[in-house]
């Protein structure tokens, strides 16, 4: 049984603990709520570049991002730097590999958890940082180069991105995203006539390369964005669950050292009390 002066120190331990994990929480929140007001959709870019294919007959264009000849994937999974997310990096990274199971193909991991976990799987990858909010855009530009240069070089032809999505604050979901073979699917009208009057000066492969280009740029930069919001809401949820564990524990440990503390009390009344009656006789 522990002494008193030892449950003592353990209650002054739970108690810097407990206010150490507040203000974790509360850097949590003000990140999660400061990248929230920053963070902008692109959903209208794609709508932009589905109505310029309309002036463009792509269903008889033979190009990789449309048709492609190698018909392998690849998969970027998107983690993070930092721990203290109940377990979100693995599960990008487990759903990454479910997706290689029954298809080869290679695998894009971005962040150190996401690659130490890969590391363990012996699964070969290629690896890139862990995003920086400061270098968001230009680590997603980096990725898009990367990965148009070697799907024109037919290293693969088809792409998607697992990556953490908040549902909410409380909430964190794990998406799967095919950005590639580039499947436009709107809806306006596309006739003969339409496309007799454009004049195109360049070639619709060319044009088709250009348009993709900075939609998966912005996609990536998108996902990015999407992704170290649901790093700090997961933080934050796990510092709650942590917060909570430590109440339950504290409530024990203060619970012990009351009753010892009057197991002592009473021990040294009844001592006195046998002295004084000693004493007495």
């Amino acid at each position: 049984m522990k002494t008193l002066s030892n449950l003592k120190k353990d209650l002054e331990f739970n108690g810097g603990l407990s206010s150490l994990i507040e203000a974790l929480k509360n850097i949590a929140v003000a990140q999660f709520r400061t990248l929230e007001q920053r963070l902008k959709s692109f959903e209208k870019l794609l709508l932009t570049i589905e109505s310029f294919t309309e002036f463009m007959d792509i269903a008889k264009t033979d190009h990789p991002f449309l048709n492609p000849k190698n018909k392998s994937l690849a998969v970027v999974a998107v983690t993070s730097d930092s721990g203290l997310l109940g377990g979100l990096n693995m599960q990008v990274v487990n759903r990454a590999l479910s997706e290689l199971e029954n298809s080869a193909g290679r695998l894009i991991v971005i962040g150190e958890r996401g690659k130490a976990y890969v590391r363990e799987s012996s699964v070969p990858f290629t690896a890139f940082g862990g995003i920086r909010d400061e270098e968001r855009y230009e680590q997603a530009m980096q990725l898009r180069d990367y990965v148009m240069t070697e799907l024109l070089e037919g290293s693969f032809g088809c792409l998607k991105v697992v990556y953490p999505r908040p549902v909410s604050f409380t909430v964190q979901r794990v998406e799967t995203l095919s950005l590639l073979p580039f499947a436009p699917s709107s809806s306006l009208p596309s006739t003969e006539a339409i496309r007799s009057e454009v004049v195109l000066e360049s070639s619709i492969g060319d044009l088709l390369e250009y348009l993709v280009h900075i939609w998966i740029g912005q996609k990536f930069y998108e996902i990015f964005g999407l992704s170290r919001l649901a790093e700090f809401a997961a933080r934050f949820v796990h510092l709650e669950g942590s917060h909570q564990k430590l109440k339950e524990m504290d409530a024990k440990v203060r619970l012990e050292y009351f009753r010892v503390r009057h197991e002592l009390i009473d021990r040294n009344m009844r001592e006195l009390f046998a002295a004084r009656l000693l004493y007495a006789g």
